[in-house]
């Protein structure tokens, strides 16, 4: 591939980012009445671009498939924010999140195991070579923003999170990090779990289904203060 080809794609790809991050903060503007599926194929539209630009479908080298990938994960800044920090409501932060949790929600994602068409969407376009790297790539990126000290006391019910998600909910190989996600993701997939909406984690629904409707939304501030 020659040079000319690569910076004309490598212009598409950053012209494509900031159109992302206008969706975005359009969205943001507007507040919840505009939902996500009102410019969801937009953000297809221009994944098909990026996917014609970047053939052939099998890359002829490592560089070359660096480039592929890197133009399907710039789509992720949408809704997950192009610094890492989303502004959809509902969306969590991915930066920094423990790469086998990564890994594991996006295969389960793709077999439908977890319940999201946006993200079915996203998951079954990256290859199995490519589902580790996208991990690897958000795992490595710094957790966004400086970390929030939370002054009250934690409710009761944390001391069962911290079985999994390690102390001061940080994270580890059993768990992702929690502390300082976004409230409004953590309080709606708590009510998930315990209403059996979401389903990828038995352990989890059993825990959430324990915990009452107001003490998980203590729970959700606590940890987003963290």
């Amino acid at each position: 591939m020659n040079r000319g080809c690569l910076a004309s794609r490598a212009r598409v790809r950053q012209a494509c980012s900031q159109r992302f991050a206008g969706l975005a903060d359009f969205r943001h503007s507007q507040g919840t009445g505009i939902t996500m599926n009102n410019y969801v194929s937009t953000v297809f539209g221009v994944l098909g671009v990026l996917a014609a630009l970047t053939f052939p479908a099998a890359p002829g080298n490592a560089a070359e498939a660096q480039t592929v990938l890197g133009g399907k994960l710039v789509v992720c800044g949408v809704c997950h924010g192009v610094n890492g920090l989303p502004k959809l409501e509902g969306v969590p932060i991915i930066w920094g999140l423990q790469e086998n949790y990564i890994l594991k929600q996006l295969h389960e994602f793709q077999r439908g195991d977890r319940a999201s068409d946006t993200m079915k969407k996203i998951a079954i376009n990256l290859t199995e070579e490519e589902v580790g790297p996208a991990a690897a790539y958000f795992a490595t990126k710094q957790w966004p923003g400086p970390a929030n000290a939370s002054f009250s006391s934690p409710p009761p019910t944390m001391a069962i999170c911290e079985a999994c998600h390690q102390q001061k909910l940080v994270g580890g190989v059993a768990a992702p990090r929690l502390a300082g996600q976004k409230y409004d993701y953590l309080v709606e997939s708590m009510r998930r779990f315990a209403e059996g909406q979401r389903k990828n984690s038995p352990e989890m629904s059993s825990i959430m289904q324990a915990i009452s409707a107001s003490d998980r939304e203590a729970m959700a501030r606590y940890i987003s203060g963290l």
